[in-house]
């Protein structure tokens, strides 16, 4: 089939969906492109870290993508994915089937909420933007007590985690806090069930965090299993202690309707692909982001950068494979975060031959830089 006959639909509208529309620009692809997703907005979630400072509001960091659909000629549909016959290249959907031709699964991952009470009595921080703002509420109604943030993985899939933003609310909220005068009425308590929490950014980062931690007055409770939340309390198998207000990470796992697929799964619950984002055994469907299992170290991060990565690879091979001449383009594994406190950073870059952790006022900075050049290019 030539390139501009074929049907590209993707699943999802984050960083991996949209970078797989602009790669696929990029490289001359004229065929068809549908991105199917329930809203046409991407919403920015590393900003939302600043929404209780008030430094960003939910009208800051959602886009509405009907601009960057029609600069890049994609057709929007607007549904939510329920199962896929992979034998008729057909995608189900709660508005009705859709067909492709090829396919790049790129729809995320979702949390892990079988813990007793976190359904109930816990903010989950990327959970959206709703998220950031039902966090900045709470704080303004509190006159103290204690806030407990932590998180945890998936035990079937430990690197399936998303640890970095427990960090900068933790630092951002005792930032915030300190300013408004008001830090002496309140107990912060950083808990997970890993004894060295943070470990796959590096040990370095580690002992870096846990070094802020105790200069900030942030007290631990780390290595005890979790085993549920109440209104007021968090219990773990090494006790249980007071929590006015708890936000809490639990591990990810792969979309529900990736059970009934007939893909290859991971033990946790992911799309099974290789570094080319290629799923063995079904040549039409690719994978980026974090929905997907690939091989690679245990430090290998489920976050932004890495899911561009993996999608520009994806496309690159995608249309290689349109072309009838197979490539092997495999993503960099690499690890780059900049844990914000509002008013400094914490760089952390890891790959596969070293791992660096800076600290600088400056990083703060380029974190707002990277958000403008990031969504201008969106808008």
């Amino acid at each position: 089939m030539e390139l501009d006959r074929e049907k590209i639909v993707i699943l999802g509208a984050g960083f991996a969906a949209l970078k797989a529309v602009r790669t696929l620009r990029k490289n001359r692809f004229d065929g068809s492109i549908t991105v199917v997703a329930p809203r046409p907005i991407f919403s920015y979630l590393p900003s939302t870290v600043w929404i209780p400072s008030g430094l960003r509001s939910r009208e800051d960091l959602e886009i509405p993508l009907g601009t960057f659909f029609a600069r890049f000629n994609v057709r929007y549909f607007q549904g939510s994915v329920t199962g896929l016959d992979p034998q008729n290249s057909q995608v189900s959907t709660d508005q009705g089937p859709l067909s492709y031709d090829r396919l790049l699964i790129a729809s995320g991952a979702r949390f892990i909420r079988k813990l007793p009470g976190v359904k109930e009595h816990v903010i989950i921080p990327c959970d959206g933007i709703h998220a950031g703002e039902q966090l900045r509420d709470r704080l303004a109604e509190m006159d103290g007590g204690t806030i407990a943030m932590g998180f945890s993985g998936n035990p079937k899939e430990p690197a399936a985690m998303r640890g970095g933003p427990v960090f900068e609310f933790l630092y951002g909220i005792d930032t915030l806090l300190c300013k408004q005068g008001r830090r002496d009425h309140f107990n912060l308590v950083f808990f997970s069930p890993a004894p060295e929490p943070g470990k796959r950014l590096g040990p370095k980062a580690v002992q870096g965090l846990l070094r802020e931690m105790k200069k900030r007055g942030i007290e631990t409770h780390l290595g005890h299993k979790m085993k549920g939340f109440t209104d007021s309390s968090i219990i773990t198998k090494g006790g249980e202690f007071e929590s006015n207000l708890t936000l809490f990470m639990p591990g990810l796992t792969g979309p529900k309707w990736l059970a009934e697929s007939g893909l290859p799964l991971s033990p946790g619950g992911f799309v099974v692909a290789d570094k080319a984002g290629r799923v063995p055994g079904f040549a039409k469907i690719y994978v980026a982001g974090d929905c997907g299992s690939f091989p690679g170290p245990g430090w290998m991060p489920k976050q932004a950068h890495m899911a561009d990565l993996q999608a520009e690879s994806a496309v690159k091979n995608m249309l290689s494979d349109i072309s009838g001449s197979p490539e092997n383009h495999q993503f960099k594994v690499e690890l780059v975060c900049i844990v914000d406190s509002v008013n400094s950073g914490i760089l952390v870059y890891r790959d596969m031959k070293r791992a660096i952790i800076l600290k600088t006022c400056l990083f703060h900075w380029a974190k707002l830089l990277f958000e403008w050049l990031y969504l201008r290019g969106i808008r």
